[in-house]
């Protein structure tokens, strides 16, 4: 009557309907999509969407390079510093990939540079990056790297 039965005869259809759009949504995130990716949080996805590996939408955004979709994510409620199944939280990779603009607007949305193994500022020291360092108020740390 209501649908409900059909459900149960075939109980892997809604599975496979929350596996496609789940995986849709994060493809989203790696384009970065930051419109359709609002949207999407906007209508109940949870802003925290995790995949297998521990990776956020955030982490896939900020990993890939895209700041405006970074910003939205965050706005929506996104945890800035959400580390994934190895410990790495989206500013680290956003320092050890270069991506500035990610950095900056992780930065604007309360990341914690200290979070993570290894942190944004433990990566900024390994590769040398004495200008993430003073954005991050480690400066002084960088002596001698």
């Amino acid at each position: 009557m209501s649908g409900t039965p059909e459900r149960a005869d075939n109980p892997e259809t809604p599975d496979a309907d929350v596996v496609e759009l789940a995986t849709k949504i994060f493809d989203l995130a790696r384009q970065g999509d930051a419109a359709t990716l609002g949207a999407y949080i906007d209508a109940g996805v949870p802003a925290n969407l995790t995949n297998d590996r521990g990776d956020t939408l955030v982490m896939l955004a900020a990993y890939h390079g895209h700041a405006e979709a970074v910003t939205a994510l965050l706005a929506r409620g996104a945890e800035a510093d959400r580390a994934n199944d190895r410990g790495q939280t989206p500013l680290a990779g956003a320092v050890f990939k270069g991506e500035t603009d990610v950095i900056r607007a992780l930065l604007a949305g309360g990341a914690d540079p200290d979070a993570g193994t290894p942190s944004a500022v433990d990566t900024a020291r390994m590769f040398g990056k004495a200008d993430l360092l003073e954005l991050f108020g480690a400066a002084g740390d960088s002596q001698g790297a």
